[in-house]
């Protein structure tokens, strides 16, 4: 997700059009500012990356989808 703002240990973030408060407490020791990207897991922030690495992983994130979705209409 992207981080759109941050207040403390909490980051407002957004991805796909979702916007999400995320707390930061597990990267408490890392900076985090606006325009960063982070891997977001239950709510927390767990790994910050290069926006390269976000857009390959949305990347494959939309492939596995549709895979799946052409599965669920062959299943039909």
């Amino acid at each position: 997700m992207q981080v759109k703002s941050v207040s403390e240990f909490t980051a407002r973030c957004e991805a796909k059009g979702i916007e999400r408060d995320v707390s930061l407490f597990m990267l408490q020791h890392e900076t985090i500012a606006e325009g960063d990207y982070v891997v977001v897991h239950v709510g927390y922030a767990i790994q910050k990356v290069t926006e390269a690495d976000a857009r390959t992983a949305w990347e494959l994130y939309d492939q596995m989808l549709a895979s799946d979705d052409v599965g669920m209409r062959d299943d039909a």
